[in-house]
């Protein structure tokens, strides 16, 4: 059995069960257990379970027990694989050498989970979570997690302290992840979020968005920029085709990452 198919009759059995155990999952697929642990670590990785020691259950029940804001938990599990599609595909498009701003977000965090597995890669971030995987990595990588007052139960830090920090750098990029993307620009819903992700892209030669289907055609509250500010777009599915057209017209390249 090809390990995607075995992976997705296990993300079906946790669906149906609520949790599953390695040694069931061993002999279910009459395989070895520290495949079946590989297998559960890709699956978790991809936001599609929650691995534990000895098996792993759904992930909406694990994010339910986390110490974290609901909205932002909710967050990590809504359009879970589409985004762990655009990480990897994103993450691909990044060289050796890159210095990166990237913003805190869901998506951001699958985007650094697969940036992590590349090497010589700078990022400057305001996620804890996305410096973290960064630092602990073995590719030689670097990481910069900027200060100021941390919200959403630690998961980043926003505020005039963290802006004035992202004047003491250049980067070639600017990854970012938003709130919806419309014919007139890239939206936020959060003020001081909007703030932080246009002082980024305003210090970057490059702006690269990170927003899956759900977020195109949609309007937010707080225009991050205008679409002639972004270079491209990762997505996992085509734009409508109005909003395609005001992508093309902008010149903004839209990469499409198809989901496992």
């Amino acid at each position: 059995m090809k390990p995607s198919a075995r992976r997705d009759m296990i993300r079906r059995l946790v669906d149906e069960e609520g949790e599953v155990d390695v040694i069931a999952l061993s002999a279910r697929f009459d395989t070895s257990r520290e495949t079946i642990r590989r297998d559960l670590t890709e699956l978790d990785a991809a936001g599609l379970v929650r691995k534990f020691h000895g098996g792993a259950r759904r992930a909406q029940l694990a994010a339910a027990e986390l110490p974290v804001e609901g909205s932002f938990a909710s967050r990590m599990v809504t359009q879970a694989a589409e985004k762990a599609a655009i990480g990897r595909h994103a993450a691909a498009l990044f060289e050796e050498g890159a210095v990166l701003f990237v913003d805190a977000g869901s998506t951001t965090i699958a985007f650094a989970r697969a940036l992590a597995r590349r090497g010589g890669i700078t990022v400057i971030t305001n996620s804890p979570e996305i410096a973290g995987l960064m630092a602990a990595s073995e590719g030689r990588n670097r990481a910069y997690l900027l200060g100021g007052e941390v919200a959403s139960e630690g998961r980043e830090t926003l505020g005039a302290l963290a802006i004035e920090q992202i004047a003491s750098f250049t980067a070639g990029h600017a990854v970012l992840t938003v709130g919806a993307v419309t014919q007139g620009g890239i939206m936020d819903y959060d003020l001081r979020e909007t703030e932080l992700a246009r002082t980024m892209a305003h210090r970057a030669a490059q702006v690269t968005v990170l927003a899956d289907h759900a977020k195109l055609d949609r309007a937010a509250v707080f225009e991050v920029a205008p679409l002639a500010v972004i270079d491209r777009l990762v997505t996992d599915r085509a734009p409508p085709a109005g909003l395609a057209a005001a992508l093309l017209a902008a010149g903004v390249e839209i990469v499409v990452a198809g989901t496992p």
